[in-house]
């Protein structure tokens, strides 16, 4: 590159890194809401604990094979007009979901009941599946912009500093969910409030979805600029269009890599631990530790915050210690994740929200390591002509994880306590900080194998 493509390339780095913080965050705003209206959507419709745990599932599993199906087609794909298309899905996902109960009761001609419940049951689980997989189609389009927009040796700080972007938006939703909750309801049972939770993220996420599509552009080509230099293996194909060569290399450098398969393993351990404290963290707090729900919401947010920290400071210490050998890094977050979740659970119930904000904040800080870097892992090995298949089918796996954290959790909270969840959360991590041991001696990336 010139000096002066070198001045323009960065510029456009810079911008897409922050444009896909900006629009993937508001996926977020658009998914983790659920979290903070679960306790009160069981309160005011008397959907159980084991049917908001199947709504996580479902929409879990479907996202994770979903993503995967994304993943292939995100390879070949504009990923400007991939991700906003699916962000605005996500929108109008979000509007039926807060009007299900009214859906329900034109439907049932009533507005309690059996019938009512099972119809307004029904109408919530297809309406959070379908945006599910609407949602999947966020994170494979920013696994394919920032392989060809950041070089190798750069992924695992600088997609360190994108994934940010899970923290920032789940962090900032279940705030802005808490305030609705206690300010927007009827009476101190805060009926009806959370109908909120949906409608307002997804106004914000529709406005949002404009200005990503006026700040991402796919690839350097796409706005006359050369590709990164080193990025390209000797068996990549030339063509973009070239349909055959490209499953070809997609199936050599992601399905018969058995370190891509390892890496899907050891995510679906991420994961379980990750969702199980997201997903259920506003539950968990008021039943198990007896904190308010207002409260609920900013230890949930301390806990994505001091994620930003603990995957910023991972993806540094990958890059400046470990040589950009993202796994490696995993296992000791994973043990950290362990260790804090063990404090959180022996905690007494009642004591000061900034106590339990400690221990919240601690696994917030491990987990979000790897979460964000078993992505760079799985990026860098397949090389970026095959990054977003890659990430794709780790996301399948990561998410298939609902089932233990979603379903699962709610069924053992609601028939053996949450003392038995807790249990569980920490063998997981234990699980997969061993499946990271395995494959310590793996390389950083696959462009230096390619080239042999």
């Amino acid at each position: 590159m010139t000096d002066i493509q070198k001045k323009e390339f960065k510029k456009w780095q810079y911008r897409t890194i922050i444009g896909t913080i900006f629009g993937y965050a508001l996926f977020y705003f658009v998914r983790k809401n659920l979290s903070m209206a679960m306790p009160v959507i069981e309160a005011d419709l008397g959907i159980t604990k084991t049917d908001l745990g199947l709504f996580l599932t479902l929409q879990g599993v479907v996202y994770g094979v979903c993503q995967f199906i994304n993943g292939t087609f995100s390879d070949r794909k504009n990923a400007r007009w991939y991700m906003t298309t699916a962000l605005l899905l996500c929108v109008c996902a979000n509007v039926v979901f807060g009007f299900s109960d009214a859906i329900s009761q034109a439907i049932t001609g009533d507005s309690s009941g059996d019938a009512f419940l099972r119809v307004t049951i029904l109408v919530m689980g297809i309406t959070w599946v379908f945006n599910g997989m609407c949602q999947s189609a966020g994170f494979p389009p920013c696994a394919r912009l920032l392989t060809h927009w950041v070089p190798p040796h750069e992924l695992a700080t600088k997609m360190s500093i994108w994934n940010t972007s899970h923290s920032i938006g789940a962090g900032l939703v279940v705030i802005l969910c808490g305030y609705l909750m206690t300010h927007m309801g009827r009476g101190e049972s805060h009926v009806g409030a959370w109908r909120y939770c949906f409608l307002v993220p997804a106004m914000i996420s529709g406005l949002g979805a404009l200005i990503l599509f006026a700040t991402i552009r796919d690839t350097p080509k796409s706005v006359g600029l050369p590709e990164l230099e080193g990025t390209e293996s000797a068996d990549a194909p030339k063509d973009d269009s070239d349909v055959a060569a490209a499953k070809e290399f997609i199936v050599r450098h992601v399905f018969k890599n058995p370190l891509i398969w390892i890496l899907c393993f050891a995510n679906f351990f991420v994961y379980v631990v990750r969702f199980g404290i997201l997903d259920w963290g506003p539950t968990l707090l008021s039943q198990s530790k007896h904190v308010t729900l207002e409260h609920a919401g900013w230890l949930v947010a301390g806990f994505e915050i001091s994620g930003i920290t603990g995957i910023m400071f991972a993806g540094w210490a990958t890059d400046k210690f470990l040589k950009g050998k993202s796994h490696q890094s995993c296992m000791f977050c994973m043990i950290g994740a362990a260790i804090m979740v063990a404090i959180f659970w022996f905690l007494p119930a009642g004591m000061p929200s900034w106590i339990y904000s400690f221990a919240l904040c601690g696994a917030g800080f491990c987990i979000y390591g790897p979460q964000g870097l078993v992505g760079v892992a799985a990026a860098n090995l397949a090389t970026k002509k095959a990054a977003g298949t890659a990430n794709g089918l780790k996301g399948m796996f990561g998410y298939m994880s609902t089932l233990i954290s979603g379903v699962g959790f709610g069924y053992v909270a609601q028939h053996f306590g949450w003392n038995a969840v807790y249990m569980v959360m920490i063998g997981m991590a234990i699980v997969g900080m061993c499946i990271f041991i395995y494959m310590w001696n793996a390389p950083a990336n696959g462009y230096e194998e390619n080239k042999s």
